[in-house]
C-alpha cells in the first residue's frame, strides 16, 4: 500500500509547511499530497485555502500577497501543535526540501480561470524544467483546469479529484484523460476501483486516518491513499505481517533439537 502525506503530514506537524514535509521525510515518507495556489507576483505556492484566515491568522486573499510575504506568515494555526514559526512555502522550495520524493500529488483548487490559466503555465514549466513527468500528477476537481493541464503538455500527468458519486467520477476521469481518480474514500466502491484498474487509471483515495477504513481501502483493491497521519501509517503497514518460519525450517529445525536431546541423554 502506497502512503501519501496528507498536506505534507497534516496531523504530525503544521500543513502545507516546510516543517510538515521535511518532518515526514526524514522520518521516510516519500510520497506527498499537496495544495498550490498562485501568489500575487504569479508564485506557485503550497497553501490549501484561497485565503490566509485558517493557518495564519491574518486576513486576506493568498492573491493578496506576494510569495514573499506568504513566507513570513506564521503558518501553525488550526494545525498540528508546533514549537517554532513556519510559513508558506513556494512550490520550488518544496521539491528543493525533499530531493529524493517518489511522487508527488499537485491538487489545484477551482478558482478565477484568469488565475487558474497563470497557474497552469506556471505548473507547466515548473514540471517541464525539473523533468517531473513521472514524479507528478496534477490533480483537481475543475475539469476546465485539467483540460488545460493536457492542452499545454499530454505528458503530464493528471488525476480527477472526486467528492460525490455523480456525475460518475471514472467516466468523468476518463473524460478528461486522466491517468489518476482521486475520490473520497467515503465513496469508493468496489466497481469504482474495477472500472478504473480497467482503463489503467491509478485509485488514490482521501484523506484516511483510520487503520480500518485504510484496510478496508486496501480490501478495494485501491493503489494508495492520502492520510494526515504517514509516519504512523507507514510503520503500521511496514510492520503488521511478522515472518514466520516456513513450515520445512520448523520441521528441521525441531528434528535437529531432538537429535540434540537424543545426544544429550
Amino acid at each position: 500500500m502506497i502512503i501519501y502525506g496528507h498536506r505534507g503530514a497534516r496531523g504530525e506537524a503544521p500543513e502545507n509547511t516546510l516543517a510538515g514535509f521535511e518532518t515526514a521525510y526524514r522520518r521516510g515518507i516519500r510520497h506527498f499530497e499537496l495544495d498550490v495556489q498562485l501568489s500575487s507576483d504569479g508564485v506557485p505556492v503550497v497553501i490549501h485555502d484561497t485565503t490566509v484566515d485558517r493557518t495564519t491568522g491574518q486576513q486576506g486573499k493568498v492573491a493578496s500577497f506576494t510569495a514573499a510575504q506568504l513566507a513570513t506568515m506564521d503558518a501553525r494555526q488550526n494545525t498540528a501543535p508546533w514549537p517554532d514559526a513556519t510559513g508558506i512555502p513556494s512550490l520550488d522550495q518544496v521539491l528543493d526540501a525533499c530531493p529524493e520524493v517518489l511522487h508527488y500529488q499537485l491538487e489545484v483548487k477551482p478558482d478565477a480561470r484568469t488565475r487558474l490559466n497563470i497557474l497552469c503555465n506556471r505548473l507547466t514549466e515548473l514540471i517541464q524544467r525539473r523533468r517531473l513527468f513521472e514524479t507528478v500528477v496534477v490533480t483537481s476537481s475543475d475539469t476546465w483546469f485539467l483540460q488545460q493541464i493536457k492542452r499545454r503538455n499530454r505528458k503530464i500527468h493528471t488525476g480527477y479529484v472526486a467528492g460525490r458519486r455523480f456525475p460518475r467520477p471514472v467516466a468523468t476521469a476518463l473524460r478528461m484523460h486522466c491517468s489518476y481518480l482521486i475520490p473520497s474514500w467515503r465513496i469508493c466502491s468496489r466497481d469504482m476501483v474495477r472500472q478504473a484498474h480497467q482503463l489503467d487509471m491509478q485509485v488514490s483515495v482521501w484523506t484516511v486516518n483510520r487503520i480500518h477504513d485504510m484496510l478496508a481501502m486496501e480490501d478495494l483493491g485501491v493503489n494508495s491513499i492520502i492520510t494526515d497521519f504517514p509516519t504512523s501509517t507507514h510503520i503500521y503497514f511496514d510492520n503488521r505481517t511478522v515472518k514466520l518460519p516456513r513450515s520445512s525450517e520448523m520441521g528441521n529445525e525441531a528434528s535437529s533439537q531432538g537429535q540434540s536431546a537424543e545426544a544429550k541423554a
